[in-house]
Formats: structure tokens, sequence, C-alpha cells
């Protein structure tokens, strides 16, 4: 059982990390949190938004804060899978004869960048897809693990569509989250052109140890989850589902396809440490509604219908929402505040 002690422990941590982060950020507070609590939750992200509005400086801030070995992987078209896990190099051994060895690539490291991940082939995308959920990489009929904690944050350009590549359903589902960084105000915008005169430098100090950030993680799966909000959960993704003969009619003319049972996993996990940072024993509703939009956006297919209403993954979500709990959202939705930004901060 979680206690008192340990609860102080998360939310002095928690905090930490968010202040660190606030000396490289503007505004976009939704987004560097949610990102915080996948990292702690044990998930890979995936960043959307237009070149410029900061993505990558998140990742190379959380980075810095983190004290964990960084690695940087840009995707481009010719980017090869042995590029990215590694591959056999011929060399001599103490008698002089050739000897195979692997040689580790940038994948072996604890948080990995994967810069503009559309940009490579699927041969390439693939080459992610076992250490993003087992963190084991195989090559050269060895299996290698890979050190904990290890996490995948990718970006994408969500408009450009020359020389891209989009990522494969069973890519998607291993993100935990998918966060949306949308363009800065006017007032942000003009505080990016003065500070950026000044450095382009990031200013987060480490705050956390890789040691520090397992143990939050397993503190993190003592908290209470009461059977309703768990059976809220679970009917939550479930309604996403049009084949169930259960599912809203709002699901069976707008949804095409389902989230998978990763989605259930996600929002009970990463509800577990939002809870934590809020400061409670337990999670509840609130923890549920608000990261339904990062765990389900990228995992829900819209129909035709939606397609042709212009209807959103965000809009399907808090449809369901609302028709799962039976009560309209008074809060402006996740839709809404994802169109926030952040910007670089010196």
């Amino acid at each position: 059982m979680i206690s008192e002690k340990d609860i102080t422990f998360f939310s002095e941590k928690s905090e930490r990390i968010l202040n660190e982060l606030r000396k490289d950020m503007i505004g976009q507070e939704e987004v560097v949190e949610q990102t915080v609590i996948a990292m702690i939750a044990g998930g890979n992200v995936l960043l959307e938004g237009v070149p410029g509005v900061g993505k990558t400086r998140l990742v190379r801030s959380i980075g810095r804060t983190f004290s964990l070995p960084f690695s940087r992987i840009q995707f481009t078209p010719d980017l090869m899978p042995a590029d990215v896990t590694g591959t056999n190099v011929i060399e001599k051994d103490e008698k002089g004869q050739n000897i195979l060895k692997f040689q580790k690539g940038p994948i072996f490291s604890n948080i990995i960048l994967a810069d503009e991940i559309n940009r490579a082939t699927p041969k390439t995308q693939s080459a992610l897809l076992e250490a993003m959920q087992e963190h084991t990489v195989t090559a050269g009929g060895h299996t290698f693990s890979l050190d904990e904690p290890f996490f995948v944050l990718a970006t994408q350009n969500p408009i450009e569509q020359d020389g891209t590549y989009p990522l494969p359903e069973a890519q998607m589902d291993r993100f935990m989250f998918k966060l949306m960084v949308g363009f800065p105000t006017k007032n942000e915008l003009a505080a990016i052109v003065n500070m950026t005169q000044e450095s382009m430098e990031e200013h987060a100090e480490a705050v956390l140890t890789g040691d520090d950030l397992l143990a939050m993680r397993k503190g993190a799966k003592d908290i209470l989850v009461i059977d309703e909000v768990l059976d809220y959960a679970i009917k939550l993704v479930s309604a996403t589902h049009p084949e169930l003969s259960d599912s809203p009619e709002f699901t069976k003319k707008y949804v095409r396809f389902g989230a998978s049972p990763r989605a259930a996993q996600a929002l009970i996990t990463a509800g577990k440490v939002r809870a934590l940072m809020k400061g409670r024993y337990n999670v509840s509703y609130e923890d549920i509604n608000v990261l339904a939009y990062p765990v389900l956006r990228h995992r829900i297919k819209p129909g035709f219908n939606a397609v042709t209403e212009k209807i959103s993954a965000d809009g399907i979500i808090r449809r369901l929402i609302e028709e799962v709990s039976g009560k309209k959202e008074k809060e402006p939705s996740a839709e809404v505040k994802t169109k926030k930004s952040f910007i670089g901060k010196k």
C-alpha cells in the first residue's frame, strides 16, 4: 500500500521535473505534463505538429531533465534498419583471425528521439517495433535487452505528405500517447522571436535519475483503482468498437475500427501516475476523461461518415465520453486544449 511519504516524494519529484521543463517551454502545459506522465508510466509518446513548434526541443529538454543517456535518430528515406539497431562488423581477434562482432546502434540508449519518424520507409520503421514493446533488439541471431528505463519519443509532421510513409497501425498502437502540438498564439510567437535572439540552448537541469524514475513507476502501481472507475475505463474503450452489439449508435455510424486492449491498459496505468501527480490516492473519473484523448486519438479509425462530416478523432472521443458517462462535458474539450502551443523559453 502506498504511503503518504511515497505520495509526497512522487509529487515533489513530478513538480521539479515540470519546473525544469518550464525553463525551456512557454504554454502547452498539457502536452508537457502528459509527456511526463507517459514516461513515468513507461510508455512511448508520438508528438505531432507542424515544423517549428518545438516538438524536438521538448524531447531534448526532457532528456536533460531525466539525466539519462539520450540518442537522436533523424529518420530519412535512405535510413536502413541496421542504422537504428546496429550491425555485425568484422574484427580481428587476438590470434589475428576475422570474427563477427555486433556493433550496437543508437537504439541502445534510454531515451530515443525518433525525429520525423514518418520519413523513414516501413522496413526501417519496423526496426523499432520490438524495441518499443519488448524492450529488446534481435540482430544477427541474438537477442539483446535494452537498459531500463527505455522510451521512444517520436515526432512527425501531419501536413507534409511528400516523401513520408504513414506509420502502420501496429506501430501506432505501441505509442501510449499521441499528443498534438499546435501553433503558438501571437503573444507566444512574439516571445519566440525575442527569446531566440539571445540563445537557442536549453536550460533544463537534471533532477531525476533512472532509479528515481523506476521507483516512481513502481509506487504508481500501488495506487487504488475502484471497480467503478475500472468499469468506466473498460466501457469507454469498448464503446469505440462498432461491431459490438451494445456500442453506441454514434460509434456504429462514425467509427470504422476501435481501440485495442492496450488502450484500456494505458488509461489505467497513466491514470495512476496522474492521480499521484495530483496528490491523490486513487484514480478518478476525471483522470480517465482527460487521458482518453491522448490514449484513444491514434487508436480509433474514423469512418466514412466522420470524414465527410469533418468529425475529428477528438470529436468522436468527446462524444463517446458523453455517451458512456451520461454527462455533457462542461469544460473545453481536449480537442480545443491541444491547440495551445509551447515554445522555447530562455
